[in-house]
C-alpha cells in the first residue's frame, strides 16, 4: 500500500476507523471485529482510529484485546455522553479519559491523541499546552484535532504543532476545501478523512432503508431519511455507472477521488466485517477521471445536512 505522513510516521494511505465495532451502525461482535483488524493489517492497512465513545468504550476494548502493538493508533476524547451532549477539554478530564483508555487499549501510550470536539469555553491556547504536557510525558506521540475551523489549527499549531486534524470529508462533504485542507497542508499537518465512503452510501450496492431504529444512527440523519435518502440515491445511481463502465469499484474510486485532494489525506473508511477491505483498493484515477467524477457529483450535490442539530452544536463553522 502507498504511504503517507502521519505525524514522524509513515502510514498505509488508507487507515481503519472502528466506529462501527461499537455498533453504531447495527449489531456486531468481538470475533467478527478481530477478524476485520486481522484482515486489514494483512491488506497494509497500519493506521487504526477509535475513540472512547465508540460504544463507550467497546470498540477500544476490542483493539485492547487484539494486542497489536506494531500499529499506529488514534484515539479521541472530549465528547461527555449525554442527553444533553456535553464537551470537555480541561485537563484533569482528558487525564482521566486517558488513562481510561489506555487500559482499554493495554498500552502505556498512544501514538495519537485526538480532542474529540472543541470546548469554546476553554482558549484552544490552553488545550495545546495540555497536550503538550501529555507529549512531554510520554503518554502521547502527538495530538489532534477533529471538525475545528482553520483558525483553530493555525492558533493551536502555534502553541505546540498539531499532528492531524479529522474531519468528515468525502463527495458529498467537501466543507474541508474551503480552507481546512489548505491550511493542514501549509502546516504540515496530516487531514485524517472519516467517512470518506458516505456512511455506506458510495459503498457496494446501493443502500436500502431498513436502518435499525434506535441502533443505526442514519435512521434519523438527515442525509438518510425521505425524501433526501431517495434524492441521493438517484444522485449518486451515474457514478456507480460510471465506475461499472470504467471497470472500477464504487468505494475504491471514492477512496481514489478523496487521496487525490492532497497527498497529507489519509481516509479512515470503516467497516464491521472484513468482506468489504476488498473494495477499498484505489481506483487508478487520472486527472481527466476526476473531472468527470466532479461533473457527476458536484461539490454540494448532497440533500441534506450531514447531521442532525443535536450533533452540530459542537463543530466548529467557518464558511
Amino acid at each position: 500500500m502507498e504511504q503517507r505522513q502521519l505525524g514522524t510516521r509513515q502510514v498505509g494511505a488508507i487507515g481503519l476507523g472502528t466506529m462501527s465495532f461499537g455498533g453504531i451502525f447495527g449489531p456486531t461482535d468481538e470475533t467478527t471485529s478481530l477478524a476485520c483488524l486481522d484482515a486489514a493489517a494483512d491488506r497494509g492497512i497500519s493506521h487504526f482510529d477509535t475513540a472512547n465513545i465508540y460504544g463507550m468504550g467497546v470498540s477500544e476494548q476490542i483493539l485492547g484485546t487484539w494486542g497489536r502493538q506494531d500499529i499506529h493508533l488514534a484515539t479521541k476524547c472530549a465528547i461527555v455522553s449525554g442527553p444533553p451532549r456535553e464537551v470537555r477539554n480541561d485537563e484533569p478530564y482528558i487525564r482521566q479519559c486517558l488513562e481510561e483508555s489506555l487500559r482499554r487499549l493495554k498500552r502505556d501510550h498512544i501514538d495519537l491523541y485526538y480532542i474529540h470536539r472543541r470546548q469554546p469555553a476553554i482558549p484552544v491556547e490552553d488545550l495545546a499546552g495540555t497536550m503538550a504536557k501529555l507529549v512531554q510525558e510520554g503518554k502521547i506521540g502527538g495530538y489532534g484535532l477533529s471538525e475545528i475551523a482553520p483558525a483553530t489549527l493555525r492558533r493551536a499549531h502555534a502553541e505546540h504543532p498539531v499532528t492531524a486534524v479529522q474531519s468528515e470529508f468525502s463527495l458529498w462533504t467537501r466543507l474541508p476545501q474551503l480552507g481546512l485542507i489548505q491550511a493542514c497542508k501549509d502546516l504540515g499537518v496530516a487531514f485524517v478523512a472519516f467517512s470518506p465512503l458516505a456512511r455506506g452510501m458510495l459503498g457496494r450496492a446501493p443502500l436500502k432503508r431498513d436502518f435499525r431504529a434506535g441502533i443505526d444512527f442514519r435512521d434519523t440523519n438527515p442525509r438518510f431519511v425521505e425524501p433526501n435518502f431517495s434524492a441521493n440515491l438517484a444522485a449518486i445511481a451515474p457514478f456507480r455507472a460510471l465506475c461499472a463502465d470504467r471497470g472500477w469499484k464504487v468505494a475504491g474510486a471514492a477512496l481514489g477521488w478523496v487521496l487525490a485532494q492532497g497527498d497529507h489525506i489519509i481516509p479512515i473508511p470503516g467497516t464491521r466485517t472484513a468482506d468489504h477491505l476488498g473494495d477499498w483498493d484505489p481506483a487508478p484515477l487520472n486527472a481527466a477521471d476526476i473531472t468527470e467524477i466532479d461533473r457527476i457529483l458536484p461539490p454540494g450535490f448532497a440533500h441534506g445536512d450531514r447531521y442532525g442539530d443535536h450533533q452540530m452544536a459542537f463543530i466548529e463553522r467557518y464558511c
